[in-house]
């Protein structure tokens, strides 16, 4: 018999100031029994990161991500159903980025593993030219410490400044400095 999903919900108030941006979510997610609170919790954070600020061009949604292998973990389809933005957490190799980088007009990827200098060494030069992909590194303390805000149903607060980010539940917070490994490249 297969595992079930296990489900967290969230009460997500978003603060970013960078981009103007100021709103409630309420969020279901579901955690795949082979995902860790570490993952998850960068997914929610990747939500916050990446939320439109409005849905004209479609609602950032969970995908299937660790389930559906033709998924990422988030992505926002248009009216149309194309593909506007794509977002993975994790190391993928840098077939699964080309291939998405083809399919949408933007791709994320937000990487936290201790192994991602690594990781990162190996796939740098067959991913430059992949000019709609954008990658950036969390630390991994920081990230193990975002885990522990994991809870199933959450009250989070993300605000965001001059590139920092302060993600808080009332009693605790955690503090993150992404690092941009790779930008959106203006030639495409």
């Amino acid at each position: 018999m297969a595992l079930k999903s296990t489900v967290f919900k969230a009460q997500l108030q978003i603060a970013d100031m960078d981009r103007s941006l100021y709103a409630d979510h309420a969020l279901t997610l579901a955690r795949h029994p082979s995902e860790t609170d570490e993952r998850m919790m960068m997914r929610l954070l990747a939500f916050a990161l990446a939320v439109p600020v409005d849905n004209d061009h479609g609602a950032l949604e969970f995908a299937g991500g660790l389930s559906d292998a033709d998924e990422p973990d988030l992505w926002q389809k248009d009216l149309t159903g194309a593909l506007v933005q794509w977002i993975e957490v994790g190391q993928p190799d840098d077939r699964r980025l080309a291939k998405a980088c083809g399919r949408s007009d933007r791709v994320r990827l937000w990487t936290y593993h201790p192994a991602t200098p690594i990781w990162w060494a190996g796939i740098e030069g067959k991913v430059a030219r992949l000019a709609n992909l954008e990658v950036w590194q969390i630390d991994p303390a920081d990230s193990q410490a975002l885990a522990k805000l994991a809870e199933r149903s959450m009250q989070l607060q993300v605000t965001v400044q001059e590139g920092h980010i302060y993600v808080g539940n009332g009693r605790d917070s955690v503090a993150l400095e992404p690092r941009l490994l790779k930008a959106f490249s203006t030639r495409r």
